[in-house]
């Protein structure tokens, strides 16, 4: 029985989630990404792995000390939010050579027109001919071919379940392809992937109103001191009517990120306050002492934590063990697939 079909006749759902390490997290990946994917590690009726995509942190950032810095801070994230390292997979992707290695076995069986056709690159191609340059100016290798690296961070594991944005579904298509591709040529060892996209993802606002993201600098990290975090959301755009006027909460950033923080109960309430014409001062309060409450536990973990990043490389490093352990078997198959094998 081919590694593809073992992994086949096993009913269990294999989850794969990639966090690349360049900035530091905020509101917006935390309602977004982090929260679902913290209670998805606790789910025992699937495997969970999670790893720290930090070369593919290399493609977008070539600041050396950010990239490990950040590499950092996003795993002290998960673990002081509860990430569950004894039943998921928690690893480093650097820790792991046989990605590298199945990313140059699936290279070879990749066809550029795939990668031509990747969004990434069609932007950047775009961006360069209306900017009258040469289309392929500043565009590396690495942002070309990234498609095929992420497929190797899925197959090698045979995942079965990707949680992406939508956005991101084309790569889990490309996987699929590529898997597909290779299992024509030399059999079946692949599982195809299937993207997960949550119909009801939050995506937050920002401090000016457009979507919470590090390119827009409107962020609000998630894990800053009580001041500073008071500070922030007192910048949160507001328009001009004054105490006692009502307000649309579904025009609001305030309502908007107060509703991914709170019960229904407290949705309903606020939303009573709004009606009655809540002081946005007021309404910015209510907001700061909601989010703290929430994530003060977490913060003096994750605090304790990066004090302590001997406490994060021991859990990486026994999630690295559990990980080879499986990629080292499986790429060792795929060798011996492609043709690359002792002579005796």
């Amino acid at each position: 029985m081919s590694q593809a079909e073992q992994t086949g006749a096993n009913s269990r759902r294999r989850v794969l989630t990639g966090i690349t390490t360049t900035g530091t997290p905020h509101l917006g990946n935390y309602v977004g990404a982090i929260r679902p994917a913290i209670a998805a590690s606790r789910d025992r009726s699937a495997d969970a792995y999670f790893f720290l995509a930090d070369y593919h942190a290399l493609i977008k950032c070539q600041d050396p000390q950010q990239v490990h810095q950040s590499t950092r801070e996003i795993a002290a994230t998960w673990l002081a939010l509860g990430l569950d390292t004894d039943h998921a997979v928690f690893y480093r992707q650097s820790d792991i050579p046989e990605v590298t290695e199945l990313t140059w076995l699936i290279t070879c069986v990749t066809a550029k027109g795939l990668m031509n056709r990747a969004h990434a690159y069609k932007d950047a191609v775009q961006k360069n001919t209306e900017q009258g340059e040469d289309p392929d100016f500043g565009i590396t290798m690495g942002l070309f071919s990234y498609p095929i690296l992420m497929a190797a961070d899925i197959l090698i594991f045979n995942a079965t379940h990707i949680p992406v944005g939508r956005d991101q579904i084309q790569h889990i298509e490309m996987a699929r392809d590529i898997g597909q591709r290779f299992n024509h040529i030399y059999g079946e060892h692949f599982v195809l992937p299937e993207a997960v996209v949550a119909s009801e993802t939050a995506v937050l606002q920002g401090l000016d109103g457009r979507k919470m993201s590090k390119s827009y600098g409107n962020t609000i990290p998630l894990f800053v001191p009580e001041k500073q975090l008071q500070k922030l959301i007192n910048k949160i755009k507001t328009n001009l009517l004054e105490p006692g006027e009502p307000k649309d909460p579904n025009d609001s950033a305030v309502f908007q990120i107060w509703q991914a923080f709170a019960t229904p109960e407290q949705t309903a309430w606020m939303r009573e306050q709004f009606a009655a014409g809540i002081a946005w001062g007021q309404a910015k309060k209510e907001l700061f002492q909601l989010i703290n409450e929430q994530i003060a536990p977490a913060r003096a973990r994750y605090e304790e934590l990066m004090a302590n990043p001997g406490i994060i490389e021991e859990i990486l490093r026994k999630g690295a063990e559990k990980a080879r352990a499986e990629a080292a078997e499986r790429v060792s198959a795929l060798r011996r697939a492609v043709g690359i094998a002792p002579m005796a």
